[in-house]
């Protein structure tokens, strides 16, 4: 997908294309270097920060709290209180969810045998219920205030470091910033 940048004497003027003369104008556009392709912006954007957990109980791979501490990358970004606050919002949400998850994973084992599996269910259904709360708080967190940073939070599952097993973290990724082209 590319963006077309108007020319500043045109900014505003309201112009009609049919489909087959904005085609056109996109081509020309990308012949005189004023459209900004998306992908060529995202293989610039710096690598996202990974957000790992920090708790010493892990249920289906959702830690029961993440690290704090304030990355390095993020200075002039976002503000370290700020950043703290956030990560504080999703550790209460886990603080609040994950210890009924690890009741119900227990019973859930002892009855594993009795009820073929079936008492897993409700620590499955239960992981799901606070992985959705996060995804919900991080985008209200977006659209509040990271969105307007230049910043996107996530809940991501990726490989953990020491085995293969998955874990969710929090990434943190740069939104490409569309340059403003002058015309020659």
């Amino acid at each position: 997908m590319s963006v077309l940048l108007p020319n500043m004497a045109d900014f505003d003027t309201i112009y009609e294309l049919d489909e087959e003369e904005e085609e056109n104008g996109e081509e020309r556009a990308a012949a005189s270097g004023r459209a900004v392709d998306e992908a060529h912006l995202l293989r610039y954007a710096p690598d996202p920060v990974v957000v790992r957990g920090a708790g010493h109980i892990t249920v289906f791979g959702l830690s029961n709290k993440f690290d704090a501490e304030f990355p390095s990358v993020l200075t002039g970004k976002v503000a370290p209180e700020e950043f703290k606050i956030s990560i504080g919002r999703v550790n209460a949400c886990l603080r609040k969810n994950l210890p009924l998850s690890v009741k119900w994973l227990l019973c859930g084992c002892i009855c594993c045998c009795c009820t073929l599996g079936c008492s897993l269910w409700p620590v499955v259904c239960l992981n799901k219920r606070t992985r959705r709360s996060i995804y919900k708080l991080l985008e209200w967190e977006n659209n509040r205030l990271y969105h307007k940073l230049g910043l996107h939070w996530k809940l991501s599952r990726r490989k953990c470091e020491s085995n293969n097993m998955m874990e969710y973290v929090i990434l943190i990724e740069f939104l490409p910033k569309y340059p403003i082209f002058r015309p020659d």
